[in-house]
């Protein structure tokens, strides 16, 4: 199932600077009623973000793969169009829900409150919000996650962070993904850590690789944890 939002209004709301921060006081207002449905169900909620290819349904897939019989879990997947990620997600086992924003660049918390009906909160431990792929536009939009990360490929070189900080400065975490590719390409990890870390000296770094198994062991420890404890929050 997919759920698309008409653009007429959202694109009519960066005309200027005064507009565009209404905007933005907007969606907070919308992300706090966010943050009380999942205080309320107890369900932690995630905010999936990076460049488009850098593997965040692949992370997805793999994660329910290895969670699913421990986690009750969910997914929502934000892109320009198709429902392709989605049944590539449902494919695993677990509910996935396409938002199809019909050319928006980002996911914007109303969008996401929109469709929380679809999902029964109560009986879901951890629902992922796979946003579009872009480091500009998201990074702008509070969406009620209790935590953001930001996955950083291997494929598209280490310096980021640096061009791109205000992702990295509300981020929580930084996934070096496709870190199997590591030998092949021009990548430092040392380096885009640093860069990283100076945008965000708290920001916690991993590296992962969906397709070898890299990382993934410890990656799924954290989430547990952090179900743990929004449960005994």
């Amino acid at each position: 199932m997919s759920i698309e939002k008409s653009t007429k209004a959202a694109r009519g709301t960066v005309q200027c600077e005064n507009t565009n921060i209404n905007l933005l006081k907007a969606n907070d207002f919308v992300a706090d009623i966010i943050k009380q449905e999942m205080v309320k169900s107890k369900t932690l909620l995630v905010n999936i973000t990076s460049s488009a290819g850098s593997g965040k349904t692949t992370l997805m897939q793999e994660t329910a793969r290895r969670l699913k019989d421990k986690l009750k879990m969910a997914v929502m997947v934000g892109d320009l169009e198709t429902e392709r990620d989605a049944e590539r997600i449902r494919e695993t086992g677990i509910q996935a829900l396409q938002i199809v924003t019909g050319g928006i660049c980002h996911l914007e918390a109303q969008m996401i409150h929109q469709v929380l009906p679809e999902y029964k909160l109560d009986d879901i431990d951890l629902l992922f919000i796979e946003n579009v792929g872009n480091l500009v536009c998201p990074a702008s939009f509070d969406l009620g996650e209790d935590y953001r990360v930001t996955l950083m490929a291997t494929t598209e070189g280490d310096d980021k962070p640096r061009k791109y900080p205000r992702m990295f400065l509300t981020s929580d975490m930084m996934l070096v993904s496709k870190a199997d590719l590591l030998p092949y390409v021009p990548f430092s990890v040392e380096a885009v850590t640093k860069d990283a870390r100076e945008v965000n000296h708290e920001l916690e770094v991993l590296q992962i690789s969906s397709t070898s198994g890299e990382g993934i062991d410890a990656w799924c420890d954290w989430l547990v944890e952090k179900v743990k404890a929004k449960k005994e929050a």
